[in-house]
């Protein structure tokens, strides 16, 4: 069977278990993977796919996407809502569309910019000071390389935590500023070490290409009065606590009088 750049296939060695897009292949018949709806690069010798042509993932999604929804319902006769700010940083900026779209659903403000991660602890400082938001998403691909004797176990960790670093120097206080941190497999715990509010993965797991934009639009709809409800909101996401993790914080959302 012949493949092309976007066909989306699933792997038989991992038992169909994930949906990917292919996005290069190379001259020895190599496939270049991006997950659909998980935040995965791959690779893959072309024998091991096959073309996706089912419906089962497609209602998951969907089921999935209903239970991630974040509705809340204001009283706008009397009170006028100034959510927060949402920057998202993004590697991939396939995934910073959807994203941006999910905040749009939403009616928030939010601003994306597609970036290297290598690029982004240079940059961030001056991001801030563009756009001055309330939450920053600093997030894009990685990956743990648990079987190689290598001394850095983690694709893009290390920019991932650098940048944290940059922008809780900037400014120190999580309830000014939230920083929502990494992607499939990160290490969550040098990601919260250096200053993230929230980061992943607890559990070195896939996290969900919207994981982070769901976190981030719970906060910024959430009243700076309010605490937010931690279990509530990562088991939201699509692998609860094991994707993602964070500290507890109160929401962004200033609320005024009369409207």
């Amino acid at each position: 069977m012949e493949y092309k750049i976007g066909d989306l296939v699933t792997r038989k060695s991992h038992n169909h278990d994930m949906v990917f897009m292919i996005t290069y292949i190379d001259d020895n018949e190599v496939c270049y993977l991006k997950g659909v709806n998980i935040r995965l690069q791959a690779d893959s010798p072309i024998e091991d796919l096959r073309l996706y042509d089912s419906k089962e993932d497609v209602e998951q999604e969907e089921d999935f996407l209903k239970c991630a929804s974040i509705e809340y319902s204001l009283n706008r006769d009397d009170y006028f809502y100034l959510p927060g700010k949402i920057l998202h940083i993004d590697a991939d900026q396939d995934y910073l569309k959807r994203c941006l779209d999910y905040y749009h659903k939403a009616s928030l403000e939010a601003v994306g910019v597609v970036m290297n991660e290598k690029e982004v602890p240079g940059e961030i400082n001056s991001l801030l000071e563009q756009y001055h938001p309330s939450i920053v998403v600093i997030t894009g691909h990685d990956a743990y390389y648990k079987n190689k004797n290598i001394a850095e176990h983690y694709k893009n960790s290390s920019y991932f935590v650098n940048a944290v670093k940059e922008a809780r120097n900037y400014e120190k206080s999580h309830q000014k500023l939230v920083i929502i941190a990494g992607a499939c497999q990160s290490n969550y715990e040098e990601l919260i070490k250096a200053g993230a509010t929230f980061a992943s993965s607890p559990k070195r797991v896939n996290i969900h290409a919207l994981d982070p934009a769901i976190i981030a639009t719970k906060i910024s709809l959430t009243c700076t009065s309010e605490s937010i409800d931690l279990k509530e909101l990562l088991n939201r996401t699509k692998y609860g606590p094991e994707g993602i993790g964070g500290l507890q914080t109160n929401g962004m959302m200033y609320v005024g009088y009369p409207r």
